[in-house]
């Protein structure tokens, strides 16, 4: 059976506006109240929502706390990493 190959055609622009994750990776440093706090003032999270995202983060290591474009999600990606916090937007 041949595999067929997938060519992307478009541009580098429709890349960037593509819809993208910010994610929230696990690590052994930041508390989990520090997370909280910080996902409430950067990402504009509620309480509730920033500590289910950091249950989520300590339990299946990682958790995408906010969508968008690339450029949108940028500030936040590195405001997020000025705060110390291990994200990656995929």
């Amino acid at each position: 059976m041949e595999k067929e190959k997938q060519q992307y055609s478009g541009s580098t622009d429709e890349l960037l506006d593509e819809e993208k994750s910010l994610i929230l990776i696990n690590d052994d440093v930041n508390s989990f109240d520090y997370v909280i706090d910080t996902l409430v003032k950067v990402c504009n999270h509620t309480w509730e929502q920033a500590e289910t995202c950091a249950w989520i983060t300590h339990y299946k290591g990682r958790c995408a706390v906010k969508s968008g474009s690339f450029e949108e999600l940028k500030p936040y990606y590195e405001s997020l990493l000025n705060h110390h916090l291990t994200v990656k937007i995929q």
